[in-house]
């Protein structure tokens, strides 16, 4: 071989493994690493000053940037004193590192104060998610945050648009969480009644001429105490995800004078539809597009409203700011009223509406293994209120599941599996509850691996009469099919038969409607431990709640920083 051809065959061979090197670059994605420190902080988020969880100082969080296939590295030191920590990533289905979904009882033992951990996952899909406490109902406290995936350079989505931002949604209690959770475990009970505030990307608007508000603690006439303002340029098209973490309320979102169209849905494209009035339901993420087409010689209010509950809260306020006007200026006209709290018909509508963009359809098996009905019910254990599944009110253990499967230890929890549609054909759905007496339990479901499982989420009458409340449902570790929704009690021969097969969306939370059901699908294909539970805080507190196993013995070795609590020690 000549030197001119070894040399050529040289740089051919250097350019292939270039060219590797950049697949390989692509495919493995990059490491993004951050560092939080967790503690207390007085703020006034609605011009109330309380105790507020905060990450680096702010609430919400910071958000999360990367692209699809990074590795995420978060570094927690947990500084909140007399507190526990553990951090979920909502969305992020932890393939391969199911002891880093952030789940306490479940998934990992909590951070203790003064403790620092590490997680470290791969967001392995491009969409709108995001992050919050799971350890008591510390979410509700102030920390949570966003995360947003992008695709890899040279890749773009079904829709066009400028500029990208993302917007929480919230409703905020004056009270703590410790009182809260003390009222809800009390008897007799006490309610954590509707929240004092709705805030809209951590900033609330709260009347401190409300009697009995002390004067020191609120402060309306603060410059720091201003609806959250987002400035835009005529003409742009911009992309909002809109997010929802309340820990009670089911929400409308609206802009003034704006039409929103739909094109994203928990991280799945959707077939894009056109909204005035956007209901989010607590742990849902949506991209909407808008284009900024109004005039723009004023400003316009972004406003969230509590539906499905007849609440006393006031509307959440914002402002979207066309530029150069001045962001402080106040819209000049009133913001728009919201729809009718308990006018079900377009909150349901929109769920039906929503369908997977034609482009990226992924159907669901034809047929699934196993289904389980899970009849939502509240009842009373020994006195006080709880929520159960199929009768049964579900309790975490003392040490993680993960780990008490993992090592054998089947003492720590029962063995007895919970039902799967315990007296459902004789239940009425429309009386509170006749057998009020329900039974506690930690017991969970075993899914046989890489089977296709169907969840009936039936809706029913909770203890006061004439009372179904919406309940928003979130799976750990998974995304299912909507394979449907109906009004009152469900007919498994009636109502499968007509399960979208063709196009349902995927998603990772979904509502169950008063008197309604919604039926889902997926496949148990992530080994681990997972839990489903109702995404309103203080139902899951009260027992809303249940736990998949799938494939644990296809997990290597936990890591030791999961562990030390219960029998895990």
């Amino acid at each position: 071989m000549g030197m001119g051809m070894g040399m050529g065959m040289g740089r051919v061979l250097l350019s292939l493994l270039i060219i590797c090197f950049a697949i390989a670059s692509i495919s493995e994605g990059k490491i993004r690493h951050y560092k939080w420190e967790v503690k207390y902080e007085y703020k006034s988020p609605d011009c109330y000053k309380k105790l507020v969880i905060t990450i680096n100082g702010k609430s919400p969080g910071p958000t999360i940037s990367a692209q699809q296939n990074d590795t995420i590295v978060v570094e927690v030191k947990n500084n909140l004193i007399t507190e526990n920590l553990a951090i979920h990533w909502h969305g992020i289905r932890q393939i391969g590192t199911p002891w880093f979904d952030g789940t306490e009882g479940v998934t990992q033992c909590p951070v203790l104060p003064g403790d620092t951990f590490i997680y470290k996952f791969v967001v392995d899909r491009p969409g709108t998610y995001l992050y919050h406490a799971h350890y008591g109902m510390q979410r509700e406290a102030g920390l949570y945050g966003s995360i947003r995936v992008s695709l890899p350079d040279g890749q773009s989505e079904p829709f066009v648009y400028d500029y990208d931002r993302s917007i929480i949604l919230n409703d905020w209690y004056h009270k703590s969480t410790y009182e809260q959770a003390t009222g809800l475990a009390s008897i007799p009970f006490g309610w954590v009644g509707e929240p004092q505030s709705l805030l809209i990307q951590g900033k609330g608007l709260f009347s401190c001429a409300t009697p009995k508000i002390q004067a020191d603690l609120c402060n309306d006439t603060s410059p720091d105490c201003f609806p959250y303002v987002t400035t835009v340029i005529p003409g742009k098209t911009y992309r909002l995800r809109i997010s929802s973490l309340t820990a009670l309320s089911a929400l409308s979102f609206q802009i003034q004078g704006h039409n929103m169209t739909v094109v994203e849905a928990d991280g799945h494209y959707v077939d894009p539809f056109t909204v005035q009035n956007l209901f989010i339901y607590s742990g849902e993420t949506y991209s909407v597009l808008v284009k900024m087409d109004q005039n723009s010689t004023r400003n316009y209010w972004m406003t969230t409203h509590i539906v499905s509950r007849n609440a006393t809260t006031p509307p959440g306020l914002a402002v979207l700011n066309y530029y150069p006007n001045h962001p402080r200026r106040y819209p000049p006209t009133p913001p728009p009223s919201g729809p009718i709290w308990n006018d079900r018909y377009p909150r349901f509508a929109q769920s039906v509406s929503i369908k997977s963009h034609k482009d990226f359809i992924h159907k669901p098996p034809l047929i699934s293994n196993r289904t389980i009905i899970m009849l939502n019910t509240q009842n009373l254990v020994n006195g006080k209120f709880r929520w159960s599944i199929n009768n049964v009110s579900f309790n975490l253990p003392h040490t993680p599941y993960l780990v008490s499967l993992k090592h054998n230890l089947t003492h720590l929890f029962t063995q007895v599996q919970p039902p799967e549609g315990h007296n459902f054909q004789s239940y009425d759905i429309y009386k509170a509850p006749e057998n009020k007496n329900a039974t506690i339990s930690d017991g969970i479901y075993r899914l046989q691996f890489n089977t296709t499982v169907d969840i009936v989420l039936q809706n029913a009458n909770s203890m006061s009469n004439n009372t179904s409340e919406t309940h928003p449902w979130h799976l750990h570790g998974h995304d299912f099919w909507v394979l449907g929704y109906g009004d009152g009690k469900f007919d498994l021969n009636r109502d499968s038969k007509y399960y979208n097969l063709e196009n349902p969306i995927m998603k990772n939370t979904v509502p169950v409607h008063p008197y309604g059901w919604t039926a889902l699908r997926f496949q148990a294909d992530n080994p681990g431990v997972w839990l489903f539970h109702c995404h309103i805080e203080s139902h899951f507190f009260m027992g809303m709640g249940v736990v998949f196993e799938e494939g644990i013995d296809r997990l290597p070795k936990l890591p030791s920083s999961i562990m030390g609590c219960g029998e895990s020690r």
